[in-house]
């Protein structure tokens, strides 16, 4: 009888680590089955009280709310939270190189030095995260100015950001959400005879 009960609690959790593992690898590879997932927003920076911008291969958190360069498209592609970060009006990607400084690079470069992991905080900011670099954050001084990855925390303001949609687009919150219904399914009647 012991052997069966200690053979229980240890079974919960050696599937709860091959299961963190799974995910874990699954995140890391490319799905190149589902469609890629593409969205429209400004990211506020929490310590400068700006928004992100991709000015070619420059990085800044100056922008306005509603600045052209302000707005940018998140390209989402993968198992899990790993995105690419385009300036919708320069077609520059937001990237981070060897030294952890942010930089503009042109569209047709597809660098894993482009790739960032969004993580959501616990109070409810997101956080990006080099992929490249496990550890490197994207982050912003109080004026603006990129902070090198290799000097950020995931607990640091200047590395916590809100997503927000630009003016226009957003959704319509007025209209009533609709329930979609579900018949039952009827049993479909086999032919008895021959055919």
């Amino acid at each position: 009888m012991w052997p069966l009960l200690s053979m229980l609690t240890v079974f919960p959790t050696i599937f709860m680590l091959n299961f963190s593992v799974h995910v874990e690898n699954q995140t890391q590879v490319r799905d190149t089955m589902s469609r890629k997932h593409h969205r429209v927003y400004q990211l506020y920076s929490r310590t400068s009280g700006k928004h992100v911008q991709v000015i070619g291969r420059r990085i800044s958190a100056r922008g306005e709310d509603g600045d052209k360069y302000a707005q940018l498209v998140v390209e989402a592609d993968t198992f899990g939270s790993q995105v690419r970060i385009r300036g919708k009006e320069t077609n520059f990607y937001l990237c981070m190189n060897r030294r952890g400084k942010l930089v503009g690079k042109k569209a047709s470069n597809r660098s894993a030095d482009c790739v960032f992991v969004e993580k959501v905080l616990e109070n409810h900011y997101t956080a990006l995260m080099s992929a490249r670099y496990t550890g490197w954050y994207v982050g912003f001084t109080k004026r603006g100015r990129p902070r090198r990855g290799n000097l950020t925390l995931p607990n640091q303001q200047e590395v916590h950001f809100m997503k927000r949609f630009p003016p226009g687009e957003q959704p319509d919150l007025t209209t009533p959400f609709r329930f979609t219904t579900i018949s039952k399914r009827s049993k479909r009647v086999r032919a008895t005879g021959p055919r």
